[in-house]
């Protein structure tokens, strides 16, 4: 468990029992712990796969009774995602809900069906966002019509890049450099444009006063 001022960051389970290609998070070692302490009424599960555990709604439960507004960090596993559990995650005070979309474009029917049942859910659009695994095996190309759909969802994206390369210090692996720091400013950019509505960064002439 690690604390900061007002936010308590717990783990409630280690491991996924997915086992993706790309992912670190180790299969075997899968394993589920009890609910700790709680001690803030902000709180941040660090886990991989929250709703692979056959407790989660026991826990969610928990943490509603508590009082506190949960997020999940490394988001939810959209294949595990019903309409019944983006009731609960709702209902039982998740925000800042994430999911990754990690594999082709050609899946971006199921990814409308997640978007639209945390919509229904109660979920507005800012308070959702989505991970696009970047410089893997997914084509750059790709990648741009996934954005270009976020666009069209008014959703952000979370530009997440394999092997863990953190942005300016790029160490590229199946795209370019010059791919890699385009894909990034556009992700910048667009999460800019989401919350903002317009550009913040280009400067225009005041149209009323002429300023």
């Amino acid at each position: 468990m690690d604390k900061e001022i007002g936010v308590q960051k717990i783990t409630l389970t280690q491991g996924c029992p997915n086992g993706c290609l790309y992912c670190y998070e180790p299969k075997k070692e899968y394993k589920t712990f009890p609910m700790c302490n709680i001690t803030e009424k902000n709180i941040q599960i660090l886990d991989m796969n929250f709703l692979s555990n056959p407790e989660w709604e026991n826990h969610a439960t928990y943490l509603h009774g508590a009082g506190c507004n949960t997020e999940l960090v490394c988001g939810i596993d959209y294949r595990l995602l019903t309409q019944e559990k983006a009731y609960i995650l709702w209902n039982m005070g998740f925000i800042k809900i994430r999911w990754a979309w990690d594999y082709g474009f050609e899946l971006q029917k199921v990814h409308n069906i997640v978007w639209r049942m945390l919509k229904k859910a109660g979920y507005k659009n800012d308070k959702l966002s989505i991970f696009v695994l970047c410089d893997w095996k997914i084509p750059y190309e790709e990648c741009l019509k996934k954005l270009d759909l976020l666009k069209v969802w008014n959703v952000k994206i979370n530009d997440c890049w394999f092997d863990g390369v953190v942005s300016p210090n790029f160490q590229c692996n199946y795209w370019s450099l010059e791919q890699c720091k385009d894909f990034r400013r556009k992700c910048r950019k667009h999460n800019q444009l989401v919350l903002f509505k317009i550009d913040p960064e280009m400067k225009t002439k005041n149209m009323i006063d002429g300023n």
